[in-house]
């Protein structure tokens, strides 16, 4: 049984504040959360932590390595000690998945806030709703953009991100709702998760990392001129670019993680198809019509995106396209009526098509925002009406087909994926993707009179079909008094579609709405019914299925219409250009990044789709493109070697490996030490079912704290046992009953003989004796509390031991225990050594917060160097200006056109002396902002170091 003193130092132990760059911080965390932890997710936690004076980290893992349990480690280590407002901005389609993480997996309650909760809880209390005690708030990008008034008014702890790509490219318009919830959250600490942080366009790199810390790079014109594609072919700009991001963005690449973390393979199927001659006949009409320059029914504003997504709805279904016929029809009608060309065709094509928001975000910089069409005149409206005409027997046609062979095609494709589930041994589970939600819902037509009835479930934007409301009727019903109910119907009715398909379901057919975010590693079966053409979106797909914790081989069906030269090539280059259909993990970084990005490829795919009629125009095009993306891929693998944002340790791997290792020795020790503790504290209140096992029955509950009775189990495991932690109210009590030891002056001998281990340095030690004192120092400092133990132990002559000694020491049983009084003389010369122990403890905590105090200035230089090139760019430009006029002045010999040189000359040496002014005002602002922050840097390096005693005692070894 433990000592009073060996309680008191275990819960020291156990309950210190660690400092950000302790490799030990996170260790109670790791004891309790319910996952199995991999070694690159506590490496990215502790990144995170790196540094007290960060601003944030951006958590770039690649898709399927846990970005999620990374950030749920933060905000667990946040949790336990106290810094409880925490936010969590995420797409609608995860909200319900980051509620449910939170609990079940480290045991944090939190709310979804949406509109209907947001106000209730507003008009019955009166109270900011994200002002919460005691749960951590989950929102959507759009609910946050909306509330950002009531955002601001938290000073939060911290604020997580999830798919941050998603404010990527928030350096294009600052009143968009990347900018708005940039500007928002720009005083507190932020975690971003991405993937895909980079799709090589240099610029997104500056507006992610611009939104934890705007002040981390210069302006963006000036970015982009110091890192443009050209200057980064210079190495040393290179390195300049990855040393300056090293601090904030953290990356492992998934082959970086095979040695535990296990992958199955993609198996590629093809599904070939030939249309009807009808359908053949509709698609080569509608074609025709798109690449009419003069097609009064595409509106001029965004008419590249529009065409692009009628295109996708055009290969989707007859269908699909349809109901965008008579959409366009009906704008056109209301243009002839009226005149009225606002009729919005985008606002109806987004019913259709989920992504268009998104797409439309990403295309709005090359297109045409001005909606303001001209008036139409008498002979155009003719016009419109001969094309209204037109588009009648286009619709008409389009009526007219019943089936698609396409459909007719995806029931063999089903059945022969379900044959080759089944020699996997996988679930019978199919997850269809479509780009159309009028094609969705042929398809589901079609399955359930195909002999697949009451088997099909539906997955999309708005999930308001009466199955789905339904399905979720009776999960709620399933589900009530349970914390499965989050409150938020939107979050909620999601999960419960997915339970519906891991439960009861063969197949749900999805839009775009399930490619980000939700966990569907239960089903190895994936139909690209529509194959995007952008290849970030098809690697998003098949991350859903083909991910950490699939246990099977991943089949991925793509629909091919061979009779289309330019979707045969599409696959192709997806296929064997971009790797993304078969082997371990799909496509490399390199790979999908040597794009300029997915919404480039896209416009490359549409101008063919656009230009090339002949199968040898969409031949040579595409050999053209495919040359372009050989040497572009080429030289991306070439020039990087690694990614720009890759892990920047090189020895990441073997690094990873030592992390393992230690990980599970600290929690090894910590679990044990948890368990020592509870055993003598809870003496007379527990019996000891199985100590192997660490069960205990709590028969008799502590005054003060409110437990149940019954059996607990030490660990991660749940179910006949209540799941004892380190954070559970128990242990608590337990860990602070045993802080707040008196404990005398004793006398203790320790029998070496009776420790079940080899310790060499006590084997040897036998008879020994001397003085031990324990203290804890509280350093404060860099907003940063941390709580060291110091030891110091001598032998009896007075000569200091190494602390390694002590600890060792503490670890053996004790055989007999008497209080005593220590002479003054002892007393003083321990006093002396942890005098001499402290002011070493203090030199070390002072270098490691000055290297850390070094990096945040070395920031603020480079911030203040790319403001100050930027100033100086306007001047460069203004003499290069005035050489242009003087060789111009000196060429011309017509006296009045060199008088008028020298006018314009002056002018511009005027404004150039007015830069030099301005520059060196700038130049001086500058220099303030410069020294203030660093002031502030020094103040808060300012140190405060307080000490609590422990216990003073004499030691013997048995013999």
């Amino acid at each position: 049984m433990l000592t009073l003193q060996q309680q008191k130092y275990i819960a020291w132990k156990l309950s210190r504040k660690k400092s950000a760059s302790d490799d030990d911080k996170l260790t109670s965390v790791l004891s309790e959360a319910r996952v199995d932890l991999n070694p690159h997710q506590v490496d990215a936690a502790l990144f995170a932590f790196r540094s007290p004076l960060s601003k944030g980290a951006v958590l770039g893992d690649e898709v399927g390595l846990g970005k999620t349990i990374e950030a749920g480690l933060v905000i667990s280590q946040h949790w336990a000690e106290r810094k409880r407002r925490i936010l969590i901005i995420s797409p609608a389609t995860l909200r319900k998945q980051w509620n449910a993480e939170m609990e079940d997996k480290f045991f944090i309650p939190s709310i979804i806030l949406e509109s209907k909760n947001f106000n209730s809880i507003l008009n019955n209390t009166y109270h900011n709703p994200f002002e919460q005690k005691g749960r951590l708030i989950i929102c959507s990008y759009q609910f946050a953009k909306k509330q950002i008034m009531h955002i601001k008014r938290i000073q939060w702890d911290l604020v997580v991100i999830d798919e941050a790509h998603k404010l990527r490219n928030v350096y294009k318009n600052s009143n968009g709702m990347a900018g708005i919830i940039k500007e928002a959250l720009l005083p507190f600490k932020k975690i971003l998760l991405t993937a895909t942080p980079l799709q090589n366009n240099i610029q997104e790199l500056h507006g992610l990392i611009s939104v934890i810390d705007d002040n981390y790079f210069g302006s963006i014109d000036s970015f982009t001129a110091q890192y443009s594609k050209v200057n980064l072919r210079n190495e040393d700009t290179y390195v300049e670019l990855r040393k300056r991001i090293q601090p904030v963005i953290h990356r492992t690449l998934r082959k970086q993680v095979q040695e535990y973390v296990k992958y199955t393979r993609r198996i590629p199927m093809v599904q070939e198809y030939y249309p009807t001659e009808d359908e053949a006949k509709l698609y080569d009409l509608i074609s025709e019509y798109l690449r009419r320059d003069d097609a009064y029914g595409l509106p001029k504003s965004q008419r590249s995106l529009i065409t692009l997504i009628l295109r996708k709805l055009l290969a989707s279904s007859t269908f699909a396209v349809a109901n965008t016929l008579a959409t366009i029809i009906a704008r056109l009608e209301s243009v002839v009526k009226q005149h009225d060309h606002q009729y919005s065709l985008s606002d109806k094509l987004s019913e259709d098509y989920e992504g268009y928001g998104e797409e439309s975000d990403e295309w709005s910089e090359t297109e045409d925002e001005d909606n303001n069409e001209k008036e139409y005149s008498e002979e155009e409206i003719e016009n419109i009406k001969d094309e209204i005409e037109e588009l009648k027997t286009y619709l008409h046609l389009a009526l007219s087909i019943a089936s698609n062979s396409k459909g007719d095609c995806l029931l063999l494709a089903l059945k022969l994926g379900f044959e080759k589930m089944e020699q996997l041994g996988a679930m019978q589970k199919a997850l269809i993707f479509t780009e159309s939600t009028r094609t969705q819902k042929y398809i589901y037509e079609l399955l359930e009179n195909s002999g697949y009835k009451g088997k099909v479930v539906l997955f999309n934007g708005s999930n308001n079909d009466s199955q789905s409301k339904a399905i979720y009727k009776s999960w709620l019903n399933k589900n009530a008094n349970t914390q499965q109910v989050s409150g938020s119907p939107t979050a909620d009715k999601r999960q419960a579609l997915v339970d519906y398909f891991k439960e009861e379901a063969s197949i749900m057919i999805a839009t775009e709405a399930a490619a980000e975010g939700i966990n569907l590693q239960f089903c190895s079966l994936l139909v690209n019914y529509d194959l995007p053409w952008n290849p970030q979106r098809v690697e998003q797909r098949i991350g859903r299925c083909h991910r950490y914790g699939q246990k099977y081989d991943v089949v991925v069906v793509n629909f091919i219409n061979k009779s289309n030269a330019a979707d045969v090539r599409v696959y192709q280059l997806l296929s064997d250009k971009f790797k993304l259909f078969d082997g371990v993990f799909g496509s490399s970084d390199e790979v999908l990044g040597s794009i300029e990005s997915g919404v480039d490829f896209e416009r490359r795919m549409l101008e063919i789709y656009q230009t090339c009629r002949s199968e040898e125009e969409i031949n040579n095009a595409f050999n053209h493109l495919q040359e372009e993306l050989d040497e572009s891929i080429k030289q991306t693998m070439s020039d990087t070697k690694v990614s720009l944002m890759e892990n920047f340790d090189e020895e990441v791997i073997e690094k990873l490996r030592i992390r393992q290792e230690k990980d599970e020795l600290r929690l090894s020790k910590f679990q044990k030490n948890l368990w020592e503790l509870t055993k003598a504290r809870l003496q007379g209140y527990i019996t000891v079912e199985n100590e192997e096992q660490s069960i205990f029955v709590l028969n008799h509950v502590p005054s003060g704290i409110n437990v149940p009775l019954g059996r607990y189990r030490l660990g991660k495991q749940s179910g006949l046992y209540y799941n004892y932690r380190i954070s559970h109210p128990l242990a608590k009590w337990v860990v602070e009953q045993c802080r707040k030891l008196i404990v005398p002056v004793s006398s203790l001998t320790f029998d070496y003989k009776k420790y079940p281990f080899k310790i060499s340095m006590l084997e040897v030690a036998n008879g020994a004796h001397g003085y031990l004192m324990l203290k804890l120092v509280r350093f404060c400092s860099l907003n940063d509390i941390e709580e060291q133990l110091l030891i110091t132990i001598c032998d009896k002559d007075m000569n200091p031991l190494e602390e390694e000694f002590a600890k060792r020491l503490l670890e053996l049983p004790v055989v007999s225990s008497n209080e005593i009084t220590i002479n003054t003389d002892i007393e003083k010369n321990l006093i002396t050594i942890f005098d001499e122990q402290k002011t070493q403890l203090i030199e070390q905590l002072e270098e490691r917060n000055s290297s850390l105090m070094d990096e945040e200035i070395q920031k603020i230089e480079h911030w203040t160097e790319d403001n100050r090139q930027e100033l100086q760019k306007s001047l460069i430009s203004l003499d290069e200006e005035i050489e242009i006029k003087n060789k111009e002045f000196m060429q011309e010999r017509n006296m009045k056109k060199r008088l008028a040189i020298q006018i314009e000359k002056n002018a511009l040496e005027d404004k150039r002396d007015n830069a030099w002014k301005l520059f060196d005002q700038k130049k001086k602002e500058l220099k303030e902002q410069k020294n203030l922050l660093i002031a502030r840097l020094y103040e808060m390096a300012e140190n405060e170091i307080k000490v609590e005693d422990g216990f003073i005692l004499e030691w013997r070894i048995k013999n």
